[in-house]
């Protein structure tokens, strides 16, 4: 089954790159809309405030509620205080009736880390912002944001991408914009697995797409397919990570905690001195669980204006399972009955992090706007991992590189993640039906349910003690992730993937079969009925919802025609006219 995935991939990869730049199957802005939906122009109006100036390309729709979210996330708040150029990136609500399927994405989906998945419902929005002193505006400053919509969370290409694109358009204007759309738009699909070189503004990026198949922890990435050889000017080492160790390292002594939190699923905000560390901490944040999918809502960046404020700030009912990251100091007052707040100012050195280490409680919030740290009532289920701790304490004072602290944390956490899922995964592979067992003269099986009695009775003799060394209530966290959105996303997912091997092994039960023989004796009304169920299969063959190989198609196909040819002629007839 992944063999044949990647025989669709490859083929997929393989016709794309041997088009022509502008082939009839593929119209203006095709390939564009495989990477991004829009680039937008956000300016300072003094009678209308932040206006929208230009969408690129201009056949773009956006509501009128998207282009003011776009408008109000598009520049930092008045008391950030940010002079000069800010980059950071925001997470919106896509209108719903507006949501155009992208086969690109689709395809994607199949083959990417769950958490590296298009949301349907949500944009991303990259934000390049340049406040400058300018005598000759009545303002007195130059305001303007330029900002790139995408249904794709690579943040670290992304952001890199904006920061060369941008600049530009400030110096030149809106034709180096429309330059760069037009590059953007000779780019192939983000397949995973592959190593693209993308052409941009005179320059190349490399970078490679991350696939579900590569291995975590213990090897290299593994050798993708060879690219032409085009001179490259800068190779990035990632698509989507963020320095996870300069975010954190203003609460380390609490990262563990944190962990829990984001696992399962707790409101949490974070309030911080800027947008670009809100967004970067948030986004720090969601990765921790990795390669577990963050299935509750988001938002890097958040603001007053934002049309969930209401729904968000209300003390009506309790906090959703939502991180936040804010910048006003209002947020202080309307968001300190949320029951988890993480502060955090900017980077701190080595000398001074020692005051940011201590836990405070989740009532006393007045100090909230000055003083970094984590405010909460949790009691954690885990103890500490203090080993992780002096690591990277030792790290700071050797003045270890951020980039090696960052990969030590990200390795830790993915370790704590993989301990905590793989009696899960072991679990739900218990349920799968075994393989002799699958008739083809019945339907196809399914997973069996999902028993959380059952599943904890398994921890004494196949627990996370297999694989961490963390001492602690695991069961109470088990409990814990039982009710949040994170394992009912994840468990949906399995079920859908574990269902459509199911069916994928029941196709080939029947391909392998003697279907000709087992007609024999039946009533036209029963083969009739098969070869109904067999066209239908095979549909679901072709459209990818059920996993198999070319060879398995065809053999089913040859069967099919058999059995009809079997038939008498009006029956054939008839048959053959609903094709």
């Amino acid at each position: 089954m992944a063999s044949s995935g990647g025989e669709r991939k490859l083929s997929l990869g393989k016709r794309l790159s041997l088009e022509s730049p502008r082939s009839p199957a593929i119209l203006p802005w095709d390939r564009f809309s495989n990477w991004f939906h829009c680039a937008c122009v956000v300016t300072f109006d003094l009678e209308l405030g932040q206006a929208m100036e230009l969408v690129y390309p201009g056949h773009v729709k956006l509501t009128e509620k998207e282009k003011m979210s776009i408008c109000y996330l598009s520049f930092p708040d008045s008391n950030s205080g940010c002079m000069g150029d800010t980059q950071f990136h925001f997470r919106i609500r896509q209108c719903p009736g507006r949501r155009h399927h992208i086969q690109s994405h689709a395809d994607y989906n199949v083959d990417c880390p769950a958490p590296l998945q298009t949301d349907n419902a949500h944009y991303y929005g990259f934000v390049y912002f340049r406040q400058t002193k300018d005598k000759t505006i009545r303002r007195g400053y130059f305001q303007k944001s330029v900002v790139f919509l995408s249904k794709l969370p690579f943040t670290h290409l992304f952001s890199h991408l904006i920061q060369i694109i941008a600049p530009e358009y400030f110096d030149n204007g809106e034709p180096s914009l429309e330059a760069a759309c037009h590059d953007m738009d000779q780019w192939p699909p983000p397949i995973p697995e592959e190593t693209l070189n993308l052409p941009i503004m005179g320059t190349v990026i490399q970078v490679r797409v991350p696939s579900r198949s590569d291995k975590l922890i213990g090897s290299l990435q593994p050798k993708s397919q060879p690219v032409l050889q085009v001179p490259v000017h800068t190779i990035l080492p990632t698509i989507h990570e963020v320095d996870i160790f300069s975010s954190f390292q203003p609460v380390l002594p609490h990262i563990q905690m944190l962990w829990e939190l984001v696992l399962a699923g707790e409101p949490i905000v974070v309030m911080a001195s800027s947008p670009t560390i809100s967004a970067n901490t948030v986004q720090a944040l969601i990765s921790m669980i990795w390669p577990l999918k963050f299935c509750t809502d988001h938002r890097p960046y958040f603001t007053i204006h934002d049309a969930e404020f209401k729904e968000y700030t209300t003390r009506t009912q309790a906090p959703p399972p939502v991180i936040l990251g804010v910048t006003n100091p209002f947020f202080a007052k309307t968001l300190q009955h949320w029951p988890h707040i993480l502060r955090v100012g900017e980077l701190p050195n080595s000398a001074s992090s020692k005051g940011f280490n201590k836990l405070k409680k989740g009532g006393n919030l007045k100090t909230l706007d000055s003083k970094p740290g984590v405010y909460t009532r949790y009691k954690v289920f885990l103890n500490k991992d203090k080993t992780i701790l002096k690591r990277l304490a030792k790290g700071i004072q050797t003045r270890r590189p951020v980039e090696v602290q960052s990969a030590m944390l990200r390795r830790h956490l993915l370790e704590l993640t993989q301990s905590f899922m793989i009696p899960l995964e072991r679990y739900v592979a218990s349920l799968m039906p075994l393989q002799r067992n699958i008739s083809p003269h019945k339907g196809p099986p399914v997973l069996s349910p999902f028993e959380v009695e059952e599943f904890l009775k398994t921890l004494e003799h196949s627990g996370p003690q297999l694989t961490s060394g963390l001492k602690g209530d695991w069961i109470g966290l088990y409990r814990k992730f039982f009710k949040s959105q994170n394992f009912e996303g994840w468990y949906n997912s399995r079920q859908r993937e574990v269902n459509q091997k199911l069916q994928a092994l029941h196709l080939e039960a029947i391909c392998n079969s003697d279907l000709m023989g087992w007609i024999r004796d039946k009533q036209e009304v029963e083969v009739v009925d098969l070869v109904l169920r067999l066209r239908e299969k095979m549909a679901s063959a072709i459209n990818n919802q059920i996993p198999v190989t070319r060879p398995v198609i065809d053999k089913l196909q040859s069967h099919l025609e058999g059995i009809v040819q079997s038939l008498p002629e009006d029956l054939r007839s008839v048959l053959k006219t609903n094709l």
